[in-house]
C-alpha cells in the first residue's frame, strides 16, 4: 500500500466510523480506562495500600470521592490501581489465546484430514474447561495468583479463536484467488501467511476485542473467589468479595467497583460492535 492509499484509507474508516454511536462511545471508554491505568502507575489520589483505620468506612466526600474501605484505604486509589491489573491480565490471557488459537485454527484449514481432526479433537478437550474449572486445577496445584488466572483464562481462549480461525479460512480456501496462488505453485504455508490471514485480520480484531471484555469479567470472578489477584494488590473483583458483608454497612464499597466492571464490559462490547461494522461493510448495509 502506497503512502498516499494508507492515509486515504485511515480517513475513509475515520468518516465512517465517526457515524457510528456504539464504537465511538465503546472508543471513549476504552481509552478513558487505558488512561486511568497509566495515570495510575505514576499518580493516585492515596497510596494505594496504606491502612487508616481511624479514617475506615467513610462515605465519599471532597477528601476521598468515592470513600475509604473496611481498612481506610481510599477506593478510588484501588480502582485505578485494579484497572492496571484488569487490564494486564486480560491483555496476556487474550495474546495467549490467540497466540496459539490463531495458527492451529489455520493450520487444521490447511492441512485438513488428519492434523485438521486432531486439531479440533484438541480444542474440544480444551473447551470442556472452562475458566472457573481451569483456575480451580492450576490453583490446586500452584496454589492462587494472577498468572495462574492468567494460564486458566488463557486455555480458554484458545479454542475459540482456534474455531473461528478455521471456519472464516475454510471459506477462503474455496475463493478464486487462493486457487489462483495454488495453481502458481505456492504452498499452503505461503498461502495461509500472505493471503489468509491478512483477509481474515478484521474478523480476529473483532473477536479479540470481545475475548478481552469476556477476560475481564472472568478475572473479576476469579479475583472474588479468591483465585486470582492476592492481596495486597487491588483487583475489583477482590474489592466485590471484601464488601460483601458491608452491604448494609457501607454500600458504596461494592457499587463502586461493579460499576468499573460494568462499565468496562459495556464500552469493550459496543467497541467489539463498532468495529464488526465499520470492518464489514457488508453487515453495516444489511442494518
Amino acid at each position: 500500500m502506497s503512502s498516499e492509499t494508507q492515509p486515504s484509507a485511515l480517513r475513509e474508516y475515520w468518516q465512517r466510523g465517526r457515524g457510528q454511536a456504539n464504537l465511538m462511545i465503546g472508543l471513549a471508554v476504552t481509552l478513558t480506562l487505558v488512561a486511568v491505568a497509566l495515570l495510575s502507575l505514576v499518580w493516585t489520589p492515596y497510596a494505594v495500600s496504606v491502612i487508616d483505620i481511624p479514617g475506615k468506612l467513610q462515605p465519599p466526600s471532597a477528601d476521598h470521592w468515592l470513600g475509604t474501605d473496611q481498612f481506610g484505604r481510599d477506593v478510588l486509589s484501588r480502582i485505578m490501581a485494579g484497572a492496571v491489573n484488569s487490564i494486564t491480565v486480560s491483555l496476556v490471557a487474550v495474546g495467549i489465546g490467540a497466540g496459539i488459537g490463531v495458527p492451529l485454527g489455520a493450520l487444521a484449514a490447511a492441512r485438513r484430514g488428519l492434523v485438521e481432526e486432531v486439531v479440533m479433537r484438541f480444542n474440544d478437550f480444551t473447551f470442556a474447561f472452562p475458566a472457573l474449572l481451569s483456575a480451580v486445577m492450576i490453583t490446586a496445584l500452584f496454589g492462587p495468583g494472577a498468572v495462574n488466572a492468567i494460564i486458566a483464562i488463557g486455555i480458554f481462549n484458545i479454542p475459540v479463536f482456534a474455531r473461528l480461525t478455521r471456519a472464516a479460512a475454510l471459506s477462503l480456501w474455496k475463493r478464486d484467488f487462493v486457487l489462483a496462488a495454488r495453481v502458481a505453485g505456492r504452498g499452503r504455508l505461503r498461502i495461509t501467511t500472505d493471503h489468509i490471514l491478512p483477509n481474515i485480520a478484521s474478523l480476529l480484531i473483532v473477536q479479540m476485542t470481545i475475548q478481552f471484555a469476556l477476560a475481564i469479567l472472568a478475572e473479576a470472578g476469579l479475583s472474588y473467589l479468591g483465585l486470582g489477584t492476592q492481596p495486597p494488590n487491588p483487583s475489583w473483583g477482590k474489592m466485590l468479595n471484601e464488601a460483601q458483608t458491608l452491604m448494609f454497612i457501607a454500600p458504596q464499597l461494592a457499587v463502586f467497583p461493579g460499576l468499573a466492571i460494568m462499565v468496562t464490559v459495556l464500552g469493550l462490547n459496543l467497541l467489539g460492535d463498532g468495529l464488526r461494522d465499520l470492518l464489514d461493510p457488508r453487515l453495516r448495509r444489511l442494518r
